[in-house]
């Protein structure tokens, strides 16, 4: 019995040994694989194209990196210019008032969106009503003219009454007509109201109102300023070229707008004025640009892009666009996974932008704005920092 105890313990401690060297063996085989997972997915990552960062859509939109065509031109052949959002000359109406009187009341506030021919505010007026007066007191002596003639008429007809009383009857009833369109266009032209007791303002275009000078109650002459109206599709960009730079602008130029927030534009040069301003010395020149959203009076910079550039190998994009990295200059182009980093050659650099004689073709999509985070991405995907 002893003996068949001895053999039972020895079976148990052998069981114990193998679970042990077994545990042992899996953990071994399990840290080798932990272990082999981070150099797999290293060598995974350095399988991918040299140069390259994966971002989403919207990953660059989120990063706040903008994205531009390289465009042909030169330094050489760029005038830099300040310029101005203007309403063209159609696109924005002056309301004044018409006659001396008081605002009795007002319908629309600035900002607010307006139609054309919308009454905007009525000015109680004492001129209003001897517009109204004269209006109704013509088309009364119209009114008797045409009876009188008509009478006159019947009479000369019948024989009763002599051609000269008929003829005097004629152009009594013509000068009454002239006197009622006379009365009407009068009362027209100062917007009277139906009922005769003031003047109308009221907008000739659509759009904002982007003044109102104008407060309830107060007294207010002719050609008083009540309010402004915009229309923003119809804006002009008017940037000031200076007397050196001016005789070598032409229409049809391109023009490079760009704003605060590093948006950019297209347009052309319309008309560049023939005179320089006696106060500042400066041509103006107006840039006709596609619908975009701007507002009067936003100050932007203007390049305009004359005869003097470059050939179509050479480009032009933001200093900002043109990255160092491992010592060398490289733009990034917008590709369907991300961006790739692409060795550019510069010719120079000037005012805030850089001359590419070689690595890029026009058209090609490049980031110009906030390159530098893409540089950043770049330098943590290669294991260090991209110099």
């Amino acid at each position: 019995m002893r003996h068949d105890r001895t053999r039972l313990y020895g079976a148990v401690a052998g069981a114990v040994l193998v679970a042990g060297l077994g545990g042992f063996g899996l953990a071994r085989l399990m840290d080798a694989d932990a272990a082999a997972a981070p150099a797999e997915a290293a060598q995974a990552h350095h399988e991918g194209p040299e140069g390259a960062v994966v971002m989403s859509a919207d990953q660059v939109r989120a990063s706040g990196i903008v994205v531009q065509a390289a465009a042909a031109g030169g330094l050489a052949g760029e005038i830099i210019a300040q310029a101005t959002v203007a309403a063209a000359p159609d696109g924005q109406a002056v309301l004044t008032a018409r006659a001396t009187g008081a605002v009795t009341r007002i319908h629309r506030r600035i900002g607010d969106s307006v139609r054309a021919g919308e009454v905007l505010a009525v000015v109680e007026s004492r001129e209003a009503a001897q517009l109204a007066a004269d209006r109704t007191t013509a088309a009364a002596r119209a009114n008797l003219a045409h009876k009188t003639l008509a009478r006159e008429r019947r009479l000369f007809e019948q024989r009763v009454s002599a051609r000269q009383d008929y003829e005097q009857a004629e152009a009594e009833a013509a000068a009454a007509n002239a006197e009622v369109r006379r009365a009407r266009m009068a009362a027209g032209a100062a917007k009277v109201t139906a009922d005769g007791g003031g003047v109308t303002a009221s907008s000739p275009i659509a759009g904002r109102i982007t003044a109102a000078p104008v407060t309830l109650g107060a007294f207010v002459q002719p050609e008083t300023e009540l309010f402004r109206v915009t229309d923003p599709s119809r804006l002009q960009i008017e940037a000031a070229i200076s007397g050196a730079d001016a005789p070598r602008v032409r229409p049809g130029d391109r023009a490079i707008v760009e704003t605060a927030d590093g948006q950019t534009l297209q347009g052309r040069v319309r008309a560049i004025t023939p005179a320089l301003d006696p106060e500042t010395g400066a041509a103006t020149a107006t840039l006709d640009l596609p619908a975009a959203s701007l507002q009067p009076g936003q100050q932007l910079r203007a390049r305009i892009v004359t005869d003097a550039a470059h050939g179509p190998t050479t480009l032009i994009v933001p200093e900002e666009a043109v990255q160092s990295v491992d010592g060398r200059d490289v733009v990034f182009v917008r590709t369907a996974q991300g961006f790739q980093a692409r060795p550019v050659t510069v010719r120079q650099r000037s005012a805030g932008r850089a001359e590419i004689v070689a690595g890029l073709a026009p058209g090609q999509a490049i980031a110009i704005r906030n390159a530098f985070l893409l540089k950043a991405e770049l330098g943590k995907a290669e294991g260090g920092d991209a110099h």
